[in-house]
């Protein structure tokens, strides 16, 4: 009785200092409340629960990405960006006037130029980029920087492999990154024969424990490749065969999924973050030099498009893929055209999409209608209900699984990239998006929203709102976990 006497004091001494770190930590009043009856009415699981998802790591910064040592230098290059940036903002005139704020914010909050001079091609899913992606690594003369969440140890992957170690071989320095939970397939056989063909591999995160470690929960979810500083990938398809759907029908389940390449100053910023990366999972210090990013702010781009990369993660200074999204979301004036796979919003997402829809923008939500997760699916269908009634027109693609993540504002600009409308990516994933200011690229892409609204069924407000009650119940209660999903 003593023994139990003592552990149950113990264990009141340790809820009571969780209590007070959540108190502490936490700046959300409702999450402060949630955090501490969690943690005081479910013994263990609820402290537990805590410190995997509840802690803000943003405070902590997992790791620091100061590539320049230098600060003297460092503010002398933040000023330089400024002031590229805003020269490239004015040169655009009157019809650019309404980024303003978006444009800014990126510069301030990362550093984040607004490049001109850029070529873009968007490419439609698995069969369009990895024949690109293919014979731009053949053409690669000094380094190859590669990093997904997704790589499959399958014909596609198998194929890029072989193509990164020939040129390892042939002196093309290679750097490889994969995130440890998404590509567990590789870590065992293809890291180690990646490792003995002369490419530098390693995992962002080593998992060891997978089912304690918190690091599980901070998955680097960005796919970006940079070829020789001059050209990069970015956006939603990762490295598997399943991205690429083949040309005659078939049982294989239809991958709908958008990527873009950017030749020009505008990889410069996927370049940096490839190389933070790096020195953290590597633990080395590369640092900037002319053969990393070529292009100076004086140069002329070989194209004509503009392009700001938005990025974040725990490392960040503060949710920058959410602001990006809330201050695109405030621009729009006629329309806003959004694909996601995963609608799992926090508030501020979800309340400026009903004040857009409710103020007489025309908000066309496309969502999987097929998806990979039941539960996934069901706790995004609870956020439908109030969308609908703000007069949001809500798709459910029915082609296949619609994997894109992608924003078109009023046409006249958008946004091509990794992160997902929901909880993880705002907050918990390392994420990254490209923002294309320019209107016959908006124009492109929202045509190809137009097509994808083809093979969608628009939910009928009337028929959602009168859905069985165990429906919608299984909803509200998926939505309750929403966050760890």
């Amino acid at each position: 009785m003593d023994w139990l006497l003592l552990i149950e004091i113990i264990y009141t001494l340790i809820v009571i200092a969780v209590c007070i770190h959540i108190i502490y930590e936490t700046n959300n009043t409702a999450k402060t409340m949630a955090y501490i009856l969690f943690a005081i009415f479910v013994p263990i699981a609820g402290i537990i629960f805590y410190f995997s998802f509840g802690i803000n790591y943003r405070k902590r910064k997992m790791y620091s990405k100061k590539l320049i040592q230098n600060d003297i230098l460092l503010e002398q290059l933040k000023d330089q960006i400024s002031q590229y940036s805003k020269l490239n903002f004015e040169q655009r005139g009157q019809d650019f006037k309404d980024n303003r704020e978006l444009v800014y914010m990126l510069v301030k909050d990362t550093m984040s130029a607004l490049t001109k001079g850029n070529q873009l091609e968007l490419l439609i899913n698995g069969e369009k980029k990895f024949p690109q992606v293919l014979r731009d690594l053949e053409a690669a003369k000094h380094h190859i920087h590669i990093q997904y969440y997704i790589y499959e140890d399958d014909k596609i992957g198998q194929t890029i492999e072989n193509i990164l170690i020939r040129k390892a071989n042939e002196g093309v320095t290679v750097r490889f990154i994969y995130d440890d939970f998404g590509s567990h397939a590789i870590t065992k056989k293809m890291v180690k024969r990646l490792k003995a063909g002369n490419v530098e591999v390693f995992p962002f995160q080593k998992i060891k424990f997978i089912l304690f470690a918190n690091r599980i929960n901070h998955r680097n979810h960005r796919k970006i490749i940079v070829i020789d500083g001059q050209l990069a990938y970015v956006g939603g398809i990762n490295v598997s065969d399943k991205y690429i759907n083949p040309e005659e029908k078939s049982d294989k389940l239809y991958w709908r999924d958008t990527h873009l390449r950017i030749f020009g100053p505008g990889i410069h910023y996927l370049q940096y973050l490839f190389l933070c990366d790096w020195n953290f999972c590597a633990k080395t210090q590369l640092q900037p030099n002319l053969e990393f990013f070529p292009y100076s702010p004086s140069s002329v781009g070989p194209g004509e498009k503009m392009v700001q990369i938005a990025a974040g993660g725990p490392d960040s200074d503060s949710p920058t893929v959410l602001y990006t999204l809330l201050e695109a979301v405030s621009i729009a004036r006629e329309e806003l055209l959004i694909t996601t796979p995963y609608y799992i919003p926090d508030e501020s997402i979800q309340q400026s999409l009903i004040m857009a829809g409710l103020g007489g923008i025309r908000v066309k939500l496309l969502v999987p209608g097929v998806s990979d997760s039941a539960l996934v699916n069901a706790a995004a269908r609870a956020y439908y209900g109030d969308l609908l009634k703000a007069g949001v027109e809500i798709y459910l693609y029915q082609r296949g699984f619609v994997h894109a993540k992608t924003m078109v504002v009023d046409r006249k600009f958008a946004i091509v990239g990794t992160a997902n409308m929901d909880y993880r990516s705002f907050d918990l994933n390392f994420e990254v998006n490209a923002i294309v200011y320019d209107e016959p690229f908006a124009k492109e892409l929202a045509d190809v929203f137009m097509y994808d609204l083809q093979f969608a069924e628009k939910i009928d407000a009337s028929t959602w709102f009168n859905r069985p009650g165990y429906h919608q119940l299984f909803e509200k209660v998926a939505k309750l976990v929403g966050p760890l999903l």
